[in-house]
């Protein structure tokens, strides 16, 4: 039995059961503002005995809870800014023929023409709904083309959230159809077979988010490093600006740009969002999840 076929939800019940238990766990760890919480303090908020939740913690994420806290310190940022910093021209030259891998997920991508984002949205069928995730609830949209926004609620709550992705493509018609999602969604929780992102920006936003998808899972960059990666290395507040309105958070991974100092900087959806992704990410890459 491989690593992913151990950490895949034998069911969507069960999956959505994990990623209730885990988004509690989580938010325990960084509500507790990194102070360490025991085991039995963790199993007693998701109420679980502490050797039940030990081992579908350590199966989730691929290490243990007490391992994992240890991610969530102020200082990990700047770990991973020392230890495990990308140079994105390096990526870029070893070259990702249209796919990028994130995860065990396999990444194709569509960029709108220019012409088709200055439309607002105009003539698109935008499908949304909204799924259990271990960062809490996310709302999914997406295109016959692919996934094109992904937000989580945990900070902003739902109802800004959808404000807010439907802000962006203002002339789009939007359906709700969780249904019509659903494989790609399970695609991109459970980290199996392949999802499509369909990239609805202006030309400078694509570059930079195209960009970010070059960061391996583990690692991180700075603002200035994807300003000159994209030719533009005097343009890091433009380049800021994009990557706080990159519309798929996660698979295409903003919370992976870090300032210069290893401060995380600003996330869209939230400090403890970005906190939690990076540490999940860190973690399953020690574990060689």
């Amino acid at each position: 039995m491989t690593a992913l076929e151990m950490t895949t939800p034998t069911s969507e019940a069960e999956g959505a059961y994990h990623y209730h238990v885990m988004r509690r766990a989580i938010e325990a760890i960084d509500g507790a503002g990194g102070a360490p919480m025991t085991l039995e303090a963790l199993a007693a908020e998701v109420n679980m005995s502490p050797a039940h939740f030990q081992r579908l913690f350590s199966k989730w994420v691929g290490v243990s809870p007490k391992r994992y806290q240890q991610y969530l310190t102020l200082d990990h940022a700047r770990r991973l800014l020392r230890d495990k910093f990308t140079t994105l021209e390096t990526a870029h030259s070893l070259g990702l023929s249209g796919t990028g891998r994130l995860h065990d997920l396999f990444l194709t991508w569509e960029a709108m023409s220019p012409g088709e984002f200055a439309k607002g949205g105009e003539g698109l069928t935008i499908r949304w709904g909204w799924f259990d995730s271990p960062f809490d609830l996310a709302l999914v949209m997406a295109t016959d083309r692919g996934i094109c926004g992904l937000a989580f609620a945990a900070e902003t709550g739902a109802e800004a959230a959808m404000t807010d992705m439907l802000s962006r493509w203002p002339k789009a018609r939007f359906v709700e159809d969780p249904t019509a999602l659903a494989p790609e969604v399970t695609a991109v929780f459970d980290q199996s077979g392949e999802a499509r992102l369909h990239m609805i920006g202006a030309p400078f936003q694509v570059k930079v988010w195209e960009a970010l998808i070059t960061i391996p899972t583990g690692h991180v960059t700075t603002y200035s490093e994807i300003a000159g990666a994209i030719g533009s290395p005097k343009a890091v507040r433009a380049v800021g600006t994009a990557v706080g309105r990159n519309p798929v958070s996660w698979l295409i991974p903003c919370h992976r740009a870090l300032r210069k100092s290893g401060g995380l900087g600003g996330y869209h959806w939230g400090l403890p969002v970005k906190r939690a992704l990076l540490a999940w990410e860190s973690a399953r890459e020690e574990a060689g999840v």
